[in-house]
């Protein structure tokens, strides 16, 4: 999507001449340079060349597949290195391949104080020093202590263990020892609340659970008499070192005692005789984080995540221990695990962040100290779209605000990279003149962007592409597929569409009459997009009827998932998710409406920061609870008069009017049908956060508890109140 030229005719045609003259200059050293020699001594051709070649077939050549990519017609690949096939095998593989490298990085906090705000608030704000780093073999070693410290405190092989903790350093240390040990790994989002936290604990049976000091003392302590099996708390931190005023029966411990516990010899000695995980083991019971629901717990072996992580990492070119990652998503979502894996599979070094201290402007980085990205410098980083959407806003409001001469020289460059984009060509003179300022932002050094989790936005993929001068690999992939499904290729800047199939895995389409969607629709075949292969995990545990609706298992003995998510394949191979089964509401006067994409579309409203759209099946037309941008909304009100703070302005009913036209023009010009548009809003000023139970971690909605929330919203905008 290009942005407006509103600009001088002479500065238009100045800029044109020196664009012409650049592009004639470097034309023949950057056409010779975009081929790239193959292995064999063949060649890749151009990016051009290369987005328009087919990513998948249907193994059958039927429109309903199933698809495999064109380098896994034959089998679908299911390691990374020969007998490689558990965890525990793949960190030692890392750790005597690369053993001094850097492996895991945190901040050294240097200060904390509190800053209180021109509205009365009061906000945490830090100043962090370097990165202090773990090599793979200290970080082997800590893993193999933390283990054998577990099992001397009555852990046992195939029984599991919790772990609820933020995205630090001290999880994957956790996580290894367990891969190590055969402990089967519990995953929690740390944002869930009590009622889910001991339904996850208590339906797993753990004796033993792995924490932070913050999260033990607001959110397990409460519930720690809901959960009579839990005995041993392992805190992450190393203060306090005593813990009283705990029920009976539970020992907490620090994890740095747990681990000089491990390194005794005699414990050592004892532990050797433990049992070493199989493939077909349990690996992970990953918890979803409950957007429909109670969560469930998705039982992933050992050979499932193998399997995920190596069709990964083969859509991430060059990928080596030069490469430097950030996490700061959650751990206990697939995509930031297998993220993580895929990185220590190939000795890459992460650093660990959080959305906090993401960047220079984060909210607990003090003014004129620096953001993780700009101290680390990733050259790899995943993202969900709410992030980027924030990242591309926020941007865009200071493009805004810029001079004349600044926003008409940005907007011209936007738009001349987009067009070589397009050709396949780079930019390298726009890239160092206007966007170095933008894509430092991230650190300046990121080649790779991976979005998953959601879909992204044209216009998002589009800014990414352009202001941070790499590619956005947009992936596809459920926890109950081990997160893996698709990942387009970094040279397709087509958008919309999720790539084709990964090397690990097959998909097809299932017909939804219902629906309307068919294998046989024109131009593209359409349906439930099921997901098969050797990623593809053991099933949910201790839910057989949901096993037995959701998995199957077909008759060359293959697993397969039903998503519920509705897809087509484009000619190349690519897939593009079109509906969700769940988001589809009928209306009174048989419209079928897609709630997921009435959002997809109206987020883009510089106006809207989140929404939610709502229809009833009772009811004629849609409604929708909207969070709008505070500036944006500020001066919307300030160009009519209307007085008031952002939570008065929520509740004036001219301003939800006001908002609602603005709405409807946005959705109008996305070319949402008039029965999609909602006719009715409210405004919600408060941001919709997982500290609110409102989204999951990753940012999607929870509808049932947005239901509740605006409950009498509800009532109201179909009642006519």
């Amino acid at each position: 999507m290009k942005l407006k030229e509103d600009l001088n005719p002479m500065l238009l045609l100045l800029f044109h001449l020196m664009v012409w003259i650049y592009t004639f200059i470097t034309f023949l050293p950057s056409y010779i340079l975009s081929w790239v020699s193959t292995p064999d001594g063949g060649f890749y051709g151009s990016e051009e060349e290369r987005a328009k070649r087919a990513k998948a077939r249907p193994l059958l050549g039927r429109p309903e597949g199933p698809y495999r990519a064109v380098n896994a017609a034959k089998r679908l690949e299911t390691s990374l290195h020969p007998g490689v096939d558990t965890l525990d095998k793949m960190f030692e593989y890392a750790a005597t391949r690369f053993p001094h490298r850097d492996c895991l990085g945190t901040r050294e906090v240097i200060s904390e104080e509190d800053e209180r705000q021109d509205n009365g608030k009061v906000f945490k704000k830090v100043v962090l020093g370097e990165y202090r780093w773990l090599s793979y073999k200290e970080v082997l070693t800590a893993a193999s202590q933390l283990g054998s410290g577990l099992a001397s405190l009555g852990q046992r092989p195939k029984n599991t263990i919790a772990i609820f903790c933020e995205t630090r350093a001290e999880w994957i240390i956790a996580a290894q020892a367990c891969f190590l040990y055969n402990f089967p790994l519990v995953t929690l989002y740390s944002t869930l609340g009590g009622p889910a936290i001991a339904h996850g604990l208590n339906e797993s049976q753990v004796s033993h659970i792995i924490t932070s000091r913050e999260l033990l003392e607001t959110r397990l302590k409460a519930i720690l008499i809901e959960v009579p099996r839990l005995q041993h708390i392992i805190v992450v931190d190393n203060t306090p070192t005593s813990w009283p005023g705990y029920p009976r029966g539970i020992s907490v411990h620090n994890m740095a005692a747990v681990q000089k516990l491990g390194a005794k010899p005699e414990n050592e000695l004892s532990q050797r005789l433990f049992s070493k995980p199989l493939p077909s083991d349990i690996a992970v019971i990953m918890y979803t984080s409950g957007s429909t629901g109670i969560p469930k717990g998705v039982m992933i072996s050992h050979s499932n995540i193998i399997a995920g992580i190596t069709g990964m990492a083969e859509r991430i070119p060059n990928l080596c221990e030069e490469d430097t990652y950030i996490g700061y998503l959650p751990l206990a979502h697939v995509l930031e695990l297998s993220a993580e894996l895929v990185c220590v599979a190939h000795g890459c070094r992460i650093g660990y962040s959080s959305p906090q201290t993401l960047a220079d402007q984060s909210t607990k980085i003090k003014k004129g100290s620096k953001g993780d990205t700009s101290v680390l410098q990733p050259t790899l980083m995943a993202a969900v779209p709410e992030i980027m959407d924030r990242i591309y806003k926020n941007v865009m409001t200071k493009v805004e605000e810029m001079n004349c001469v600044q926003r008409t020289l940005f907007i011209l460059a936007y738009n001349y990279k987009l067009e070589q984009l397009a050709k396949g060509y780079s930019t390298p003179l726009c890239d160092k003149l206007v966007f170095k300022k933008v894509r430092s932002l991230l650190g300046g050094q990121t080649r790779v962007l991976l979005s998953g989790g959601a879909p992204l936005s044209a216009a998002t993929q589009r800014f990414m592409n352009v202001c941070f001068c790499c590619p956005v690999g947009q992936g596809y992939g459920l926890t109950e597929t081990c997160g893996a499904g698709t990942i387009s290729e970094l040279w397709d800047y087509s958008t919309g569409r999720v790539g084709g199939p990964l090397v690990c895995c097959e998909i097809k389409l299932k017909d939804w009459v219902e629906g309307g969607y068919r294998s046989t629709d024109k131009p593209h075949p359409r349906g439930e997009i099921l997901v098969g292969g050797p990623n593809v995990t053991m099933g949910y545990y201790r839910n057989e009827a949901k096993n037995q609706e959701d998995f199957f298992v077909d008759e060359n003995g293959q697993r397969w998932f039903c998503t519920g998510d509705i897809g087509e394949f484009h000619q190349d191979g690519c897939l593009k998710i079109i509906d969700r089964k769940k988001d589809l509401v009928k209306l009174q006067a048989g419209e079928y409406v897609s709630l997921g994409k009435v959002e997809a579309m109206l987020k883009n409203c510089p106006l809207v920061d989140n929404i939610c759209a709502y229809a009833n099946s009772d009811e004629t037309y849609v409604i929708g609870f909207v969070v709008p941008n505070q500036k944006q909304l500020l001066a919307l009100a300030d160009q009519y008069g209307i007085r008031g703070s952002c939570e008065q302005l929520c509740n004036t009913k001219a301003m939800e009017e006001l908002v609602l036209k603005i709405i409807t023009e946005a959705a109008l010009a996305a070319q949402l049908e008039r029965f999609e548009i909602p006719r009715k809003i409210c405004l919600s000023p408060e941001p919709w956060t997982p500290e609110t139970g409102l989204v999951t971690d990753a940012f999607k909605l929870k509808r049932k508890e947005l239901k509740t929330r605006y409950q009498d919203d509800i009532e109201r905008m179909y009642g006519g109140k």
